[in-house]
């Protein structure tokens, strides 16, 4: 996916500036993605360079987001990822009636961060999902 680099709100824009001069517009790709953030993610700066480029009109994918990054702004992004989950898991003993070792790598762990993340955020925030609507 085509992705926007930068360290400060004028490079990001110089970035996308630079897609469209090549002609990549940015406004009809599935996804865009949104590097450089994953350290800045829960932070104002982070939400201030994620509301500049969703006000381009991008559907961004924010790498690297956890979940305080996704309570910040998480509304403004089509999709995000993270191996929170994992690295928590990795630390932990495995779920009940588990025999691998810990979670770190294990679906049902990782389906259960997912609920606890979706079920964190406020009900304006809640995706659509199939078989349940956004309040």
């Amino acid at each position: 996916i085509p992705t926007l680099q930068g360290d400060t709100i004028p490079a990001y824009h110089a970035c996308a500036d630079l897609y469209e001069s090549y002609g990549v517009n940015l406004r009809r790709e599935p996804v865009v993605g949104l590097g450089s953030v994953c350290r800045l993610q829960s932070t104002h700066k982070g939400a201030a360079i994620v509301t500049a480029m969703a006000a381009r009109g991008y559907r961004l994918h924010g790498f690297g987001f956890k979940t305080l990054g996704l309570a910040r702004v998480g509304h403004l992004l089509a999709s995000a990822d993270s191996a929170a989950w994992s690295s928590h898991a990795r630390r932990r003993p495995p779920l009940p009636g588990h025999t691998h070792k810990n979670c770190a790598n294990c679906l049902d762990y990782a389906l259960a961060w997912r609920r606890r993340v979706l079920d964190g955020l406020p009900a304006w925030h809640q995706p659509e999902l199939e078989g349940r609507t956004a309040a």
